[in-house]
């Protein structure tokens, strides 16, 4: 374990921070439940994307209470394009806990918050000690950074044991007054200054305390993996249309993208055309039968874990009976209703496509 000089590195920071930072809505609110939200919403997405998505989840919902007495659809809808929709459930979920087993209000351990739906160390080591002033250390991608560059941690910062590592490095340094304000301070200097690449060195506060930066391998550090290639994945989907209304199905809540609406179709198998696939995948989803009528739009799109091609094609219904096979509800709509439901990214453009062809 690397010899931590605590306070200076503290009294550094603290002064860095104060003298000018970011001004970020979740920063003029000491409401623990704002803070969760945001730190949340922060939960891989970079801050400018979820700076507006903050102010308008919180106009929305505005309390805990609002939140858990809001149907999920509509949470899922204010949470539309910020990606990662587990986030936006879980936060339902947990705020259902909150208003029914906690008084409406948050636990202020950090223990007690990672009992609720998708709190894990990080967040629940940032909520408790901004919203509480509890001394427990937040160590996210950036403070990561900083920490290995400052100490000089030259291990896979993947692997459990340099985790342990840096997490024991963190809560030595974090001070038992203003804990937050050190928290968030490490994780600007990682954002604006400790940066992945060329990191800005010269108006680092902790320049002279950086290792790292004395041996001349601040960019060699932290470790990074090499990344694999990611798979990728042709979708083919329809636009099925009868008597003026297009057919629409909500995915089961559970798994990818669950408890948004979407087009129905899915992925191609080996030596399967886009229109057969389709075809085949409505069956299988909804116990239809459609005519495909002709390509609309292609568009493309990436998840953490693969990338996709999303073929869509106008389509006629043939016969049938809709049914929720593959799916956990489904529905008729008129082009103009479309907007009333959260889909994903990649559905949210062929709905713009279908929009100006009816405009036109």
């Amino acid at each position: 374990m690397p010899q931590v000089e605590s306070q200076p590195v503290q009294q550094r920071l603290a002064a860095w921070f104060k003298a000018g930072h970011r001004k970020l809505p979740w920063r003029a609110t000491r409401d623990p439940y704002a803070i969760w939200v945001s730190e949340v919403m922060l939960q891989q997405t970079q801050v400018a994307t979820a700076a507006p998505y903050f102010q308008r989840f919180m106009a929305r919902f505005p309390t805990v209470q609002a939140l858990a007495d809001a149907p999920v659809g509509h949470v899922l809808k204010a949470w539309e394009g910020l990606g990662y929709y587990s986030r936006a459930r879980d936060l339902h979920r947990g705020a259902g806990i909150i208003a029914g087993r906690y008084g409406g209000e948050l636990p202020r351990s950090a223990q007690g918050l990672r009992k609720l739906p998708g709190i894990g160390r990080y967040t629940a080591g940032a909520i408790a000690s901004i919203a509480f002033g509890r001394p427990e250390p937040a160590v996210d991608g950036n403070v990561r950074r900083v920490l290995c560059r400052v100490f000089a941690i030259d291990k896979d910062p993947s692997r459990k044991a340099t985790q342990d590592q840096l997490w024991a490095l963190a809560g030595r340094l974090v001070p038992r007054k203003n804990p937050g304000l050190f928290n968030q301070a490490v994780m600007e200097l990682g954002a604006t200054v400790c940066l992945p690449r060329r990191p800005r060195c010269a108006i680092c506060p902790l320049e002279t305390h950086c290792r790292a930066r004395r041996a001349k391998r601040q960019e060699q550090l932290p470790r990074r993996k090499k990344r694999r290639p990611l798979p990728h994945h042709d979708i083919a989907v329809g636009v099925i249309w009868r008597r003026g209304r297009i057919l629409i199905d909500l995915r089961p809540f559970k798994g990818l993208l669950g408890g948004l609406w979407e087009f129905p179709g899915g992925k191609v198998a080996p030596r399967e055309t886009l229109k057969e696939a389709l075809v085949r995948e409505v069956r299988e989803e909804l116990g239809i039968t459609v005519e495909v009528v002709g390509p609309l739009a292609e568009v493309r799109g990436a998840f953490s874990h693969f990338r996709i091609t999303l073929h869509a094609f106008q389509c006629r219904f043939v016969s049938g009976r809709p049914e929720a096979l593959g799916c956990a509800a489904w529905k008729w709509v008129r082009p103009d209703e479309l907007d009333q439901y959260p889909f994903p990214k990649a559905n949210q453009k062929i709905i713009a496509l279908i929009r100006e062809q009816q405009d036109s």
